[in-house]
């Protein structure tokens, strides 16, 4: 990460006061904060983060550290957060921390790992909300909208029969861990049946999920080739 002038960053804050962004109308704002990424390994401050953060909240109260995660938001979900600091004395006061309560939004579940590094002990969480206008939402709510033709759409055959080959494998794999399972049960006492199966694959939900998935894309597959020889 790049080192950070607090002088350079605190006249750059201040020339830039009357930053305006064009939304649907003109909405000023003020230039706050400053933001990094964490490629691969989630949202959350380091040491350092929290010391450049202390150095942006020291200028200016209401600075905001942003992290984004530009290798998970491959999946096609912007993995990014926003932290303010907590006020140690008030920790030490015993004081609960600052919450976020406002409903704009959605509260993120945090995960292990940034909690490891001092979520809701150094920094909390802010809920982010992105503003958005009514043709920006009919764009996104558009974007990846299913039409009823998509059903009807056949795979190819040979992707489907491998598909099919693969699946069968697993369900086989599955019905002999799942027959493994209940000879088990049999045996065991009641008090090692209950924690028996922490950690492991439950065979029969992964099985049924096979067997539904396979009689599903069976079923659209045949239909739609036989709607397809009479049609055509």
């Amino acid at each position: 990460m790049e080192c950070i002038d607090v002088l350079e960053t605190a006249l750059k804050a201040s020339t830039k006061k009357s930053t305006k962004r064009q939304i649907s109308t003109i909405v000023p704002e003020m230039v706050v904060g400053w933001y990094h990424s964490h490629p691969g390994f989630g949202c959350w401050l380091s040491g350092v983060d929290i010391n450049t953060q202390q150095s942006f909240e020291a200028l200016n109260q209401r600075a905001v550290a942003v992290v984004v995660d530009p290798i998970q938001s491959v999946k096609g979900k912007v993995v990014i957060d926003a932290f303010r600091l907590i006020n140690p004395q008030t920790m030490m006061l015993g004081q609960e921390p600052r919450q976020t309560t406002s409903n704009l939004g959605h509260l993120n579940k945090p995960s292990i790992q940034a909690l490891i590094h001092g979520l809701n002990r150094h920094y909390y969480s802010i809920a982010i909300n992105y503003r958005k206008n009514e043709l920006e939402e009919k764009m996104l709510l558009n974007l990846h909208k299913k039409k009823w033709t998509d059903g009807l759409t056949l795979q190819r055959f040979d992707t489907h029969s491998k598909t099919n080959e693969q699946t069968v494998q697993e369900m086989l794999s599955l019905a002999i861990k799942y027959n493994k399972a209940v000879q088990e049960e049999d045996e065991l006492p009641p008090e090692k049946l209950a924690i028996v199966n922490v950690g492991r694959q439950d065979a029969k939900k992964h099985l049924e999920e096979h067997v539904s998935n396979l009689m599903s894309s069976n079923i659209v597959q045949t239909l739609g080739t036989m709607l397809d020889t009479v049609v055509f």
